[in-house]
């Protein structure tokens, strides 16, 4: 038998499209899961029905998509010239356009899902979620950028208890809890890239209090 009667190779198995997955590394996945999975805890432990913990976990989830596929979007240029090959658009691995449309997606489908967990619920969710955009668009290079991750994670447990019926708010150790842990990621986050932050004029909060 020569080469022409050979039967074909078997083509290789399709992998993740290549759009897919460079929007599944643009999203922040590490820190969206463990934000959707605590807030999925704080539901169970409410003891929300079934229905009304799928509906939180949800909005939380849509809400943290959007907040990192923003991030990833905005500062593409600044992560290219800092050299984080690990951010897909930096790189170039995927289309800027592509992940702000998946973020706007992301975020009106956000504000669906918060609001029906409750009109109290939705508002205070999506005062978490425009804090977090505010942080990405302007305040990361501000003295105040603590403070949307207070505002962000104070605003978890106000979603779990205000969704449950007659809307009862959280504790105030509950918010301000939630708000010492936003402040605590943020520090913690930024750590590793200080100096790379630093030459590119970003002046947030931990790089004026510095890596020491």
């Amino acid at each position: 038998m020569d080469t022409t009667d050979r039967p074909p190779a078997p083509a290789p198995a399709p992998g993740l499209p290549h759009v897919w997955a460079g929007l599944a590394l643009s999203c922040h996945p590490g820190p969206a899961a463990a934000v959707t999975v605590l807030v999925a805890a704080l539901a169970v432990a409410s003891g929300a029905g079934t229905g009304r913990q799928v509906l939180v976990t949800a909005a939380v989830l849509t809400g943290q998509l959007s907040v990192g596929w923003c991030n990833d979007a905005y500062d593409a240029l600044r992560d290219a010239e800092a050299g984080r090959r690990g951010k897909p658009v930096a790189r170039g691995a995927s289309d800027p356009g592509t992940v702000w449309a998946a973020a706007f997606a992301a975020l009106a489908l956000c504000v669906v899902l918060s609001f029906a967990c409750g009109a109290a619920a939705g508002a205070a969710h999506l005062t978490g979620v425009v804090a977090a955009w505010a942080y990405n668009l302007r305040l990361k290079e501000t003295p105040l950028s603590w403070l949307p991750y207070a505002i962000g994670f104070g605003s978890l447990p106000c979603l779990v208890t205000l969704s449950l019926p007659g809307g009862p708010w959280p504790a105030w150790w509950a918010v301000a809890g939630g708000a010492l842990l936003g402040v605590a990621a943020h520090l913690g986050d930024v750590l590793p890239d200080i100096e790379a932050d630093l030459r590119a004029g970003v002046r947030g909060l931990p790089q004026r209090l510095g890596a020491a």
